[in-house]
């Protein structure tokens, strides 16, 4: 099998020409405090009331504290961001980072320039006699962006922890067995095909192969997503990974290494993720057009005042169009999708829905097909009686509690669905004597002296009765496993068990089709099983009988013809195509494998959760695009009033000073918007 997690250069690219979440971190951990300085002493002269604070420096001496405490933060906290901008001028692929270190730079080197040489500048390039300063603007930008950055890493930092989940299913070694039948521990990779391996009860199968010797019941849910343990007797095919629940056996190596089933599966999700299309932004897309328009406004402020300014109009050019700069500053424009987002997770979580990247939220909206698995998500993934049927003059109780006496013996999940359902109705369960499995049929024992058996009607070769036989086939119809209980003349009657639809199935069916969406059923389990549950939710024919390629095939089978999949699933047999989808929810309750695999995991495997996360994607998208419309609009007032285009009539300006407070204002404005996601109804 391919390793995996090789490491790799820690400056790597990880996002966004950005290195990992890890090395970004420390330089939040600098950049905060000395932020909140900087806005303290920027600021805090400025704020009426209690809120007022006077360091008691003078201007001058106020002014380099900022510098020297904003220095770090603009090149050091800020250093990727700083580098990302370079690349974006020498590969004219501008991008947010291009504005955001635009900004910055403006305010910064403005702010270290009119320290150095206030003489320079014009009068209304300051306040009071003193030149105006953009420290606090360059440090609170340089943070606020390092945070959401942060935040984005850290979702695409998840991409290999399904492979990892995966790999670690297989055990590191094998028990294998030499021509004398000596047994020793090797490592799996010296495994070869041919080779005689030992399997005990709760070990993992360690390759694919075939049962030559002994039997055993092996829980396949990785594969097939079902709770049920299949019986293998000799001659069966088992697969690596997945695990022997009660006797000992030996399996022949067929397949090992790159050529096991698990070996695919890990290859599937590996480029599923490899091929998904990179996630892009609302802001993002529209960024193309707006930094080119913000710089290219600036370029024409300075160049038209200092055609047109008269003697001395190099001073005022500066100040017009480092205004121009403040005022576009992206602080809204980058504020306006993480902190929707940010919002919007919080409010998922309180929902019981986990958001584990976020731009799957964005993906959600557009999706247009859902295909949904079956047990544990649909269904409640572990078996339950539904229904028995005695034959006169047993009845049911007795029925019951037969049975669940010879059940009390076995560790079988329908076993326990059995002796539990005695047990609530708080029937006598006695073990019965002289217990004994028959792989694959049934169980006997003795009750009381008298000798019965529980299994399948073949192996008892007792005809029922007319009716019981017609009801137990249309219980099976309905996707439920039947068990009949004889003694030694004739059959008792039947108890049928079945997997559960989830009380909410069918409400979250009708909600997400008026949510637009077409809804596919897609299982591991019997034909019968999935027809029978399908029809209960009126649901189309199922895709039954899939593997997890196939699962994944039909996934993109679907993309193909160009619809949006959203998957549902909580198994190791959906984290193929949960990573293939174009959104891939889990639920909280599934394995690992395949909460990593998804974008989203509903917490306390509430159905519903399908629906309310439509819903919150639809609501954090919507309030993202009204924060980029109050941002760009804000822009469209604030650009012509800071480059001096109202100044001759009717008068208005809006100096350097004014557009900070009005950058401060338009950034505040996203925020509340944003917060009031924090209310939203799901």
């Amino acid at each position: 099998m391919p390793e995996h997690g090789t490491p790799t250069d820690p400056y790597q690219p990880v996002h966004m020409g950005l290195p990992a979440w890890s090395l970004l971190l420390p330089r939040l951990w600098l950049a905060l405090p000395l932020t909140a300085a900087v806005a303290v002493l920027a600021m805090g002269p400025m704020l009426p009331g209690p809120l007022h604070f006077d360091p008691g420096l003078s201007p001058v001496a106020n002014g380099w504290i900022q510098a020297a405490l904003t220095t770090p933060v603009f090149w050091w906290s800020g250093w990727f961001f700083l580098k990302r901008f370079a690349r974006s001028w020498r590969t004219l692929d501008f991008n947010m980072f291009t504005l955001t270190v635009t900004g910055t730079g403006a305010a910064y080197l403005f702010s270290l320039f009119a320290l150095l040489f206030p003489a320079a500048l014009p009068a209304a390039a300051g306040h009071g006699g003193q030149p105006l300063l953009y420290f606090e603007s360059a440090a609170m930008i340089t943070t606020l962006v390092l945070i959401g950055q942060i935040i984005e890493q850290r979702a695409h930092a998840r991409t290999g922890d399904a492979i990892r989940a995966l790999v670690a299913l297989v055990p590191p070694t094998a028990a294998r067995l030499d021509s004398a039948g000596a047994e020793e521990s090797v490592p799996l990779a010296q495994i070869r095909v041919g080779d005689r391996l030992r399997v005990r009860p709760g070990d993992k199968v360690p390759v694919d192969g075939l049962l030559v010797d002994g039997s055993g019941t092996i829980d396949e849910a990785m594969l097939t997503g079902e709770p049920l343990p299949v019986e293998k007797r000799p001659g069966d095919a088992v697969t690596g990974g997945t695990v022997n629940t009660n006797r000992s056996f030996v399996l022949e190596a067929r397949k090992v290494g790159a050529d096991t089933v698990l070996a695919r599966i890990i290859r599937l999700v590996e480029a599923a993720e490899d091929t998904a299309p990179p996630i892009r932004r609302v802001a993002d897309r529209v960024i193309d057009f707006f930094v080119p328009t913000i710089l290219g406004a600036a370029l024409a402020t300075f160049v038209l005042w200092l055609l047109l300014g008269g003697p001395g109009a190099f001073p005022l050019a500066v100040a017009h169009a480092v205004a121009v700069l403040v005022v576009a500053c992206p602080c809204a424009l980058g504020l306006a999708t993480p902190v929707s987002i940010v919002a919007g997770i919080g409010r998922g979580a309180r929902a019981g829905i986990l958001v584990r990247d976020a731009a799957t939220l964005e993906r959600l909206v557009a999706c247009d097909v859902l295909v949904v698995d079956k047990t544990g998500t649909l269904t409640e993934g572990r078996p339950e009686l539904v229904g028995l049927e005695p034959a006169a003059p047993t009845t049911p109780d007795r029925l019951l509690a037969l049975a669940a006496a010879l059940e009390t013996g076995s560790e079988h999940p329908l076993a326990k669905a059995i002796v539990g359902a005695a047990t609530a109705r708080g029937l006598p369960v006695l073990a019965a004597a002289g217990f004994r499995a028959e792989p694959g049929a049934g169980v006997r024992g003795e009750i009381a002296g008298a000798a019965y058996r529980l299994g399948r009607l073949a192996w008892l070769g007792l005809p029922p009765e007319a009716a019981l036989a017609s009801t137990a086939t249309a219980a099976e119809t309905r996707g439920g496993t039947v068990v009949w209980l004889a003694d030694g003349e004739r059959i008792l009657g039947y108890l049928a068990l079945s997997d559960r639809i989830r009380p909410t199935a069918a409400e979250t069916v009708r909600e997400l089709r008026r949510l637009g969406l077409e809804i596919t059923m897609a299982t591991g389990d019997n034909p019968a099983a999935a027809a029978g549950v399908a029809a209960a939710l009126g649901l189309p024919p199922p895709r039954a009988g899939l593997s997890p390629a196939e699962k994944q095939e039909l996934v993109t089978s679907l993309q193909a013809q160009g619809r949006r999949v959203v998957f549902a699933g909580d198994g190791i047999n959906d984290a193929p195509a949960l990573a293939a989808a174009t959104a891939g929810i889990a639920m909280g309750h599934g394995t690992d494998v395949a909460i990593e695999s998804a974008g989203i995991v509903l917490l306390h495997g509430d159905l519903r959760g399908l629906a309310r996360a439509v819903h919150l994607g639809r609501a954090v998208l919507r309030n993202i695009r009204q924060n980029l419309f109050w941002a760009f609009f804000y822009n469209l007032l604030g650009v012509p009033l800071a480059a001096g285009a109202f100044l001759a009539w009717p008068g208005w300006s809006l100096p350097p000073m004014f557009a900070a407070v009005a950058m401060s204002l338009s950034s505040l404005c996203v925020v509340a918007n944003a917060l009031r996601l924090r209310r939203l109804r799901l």
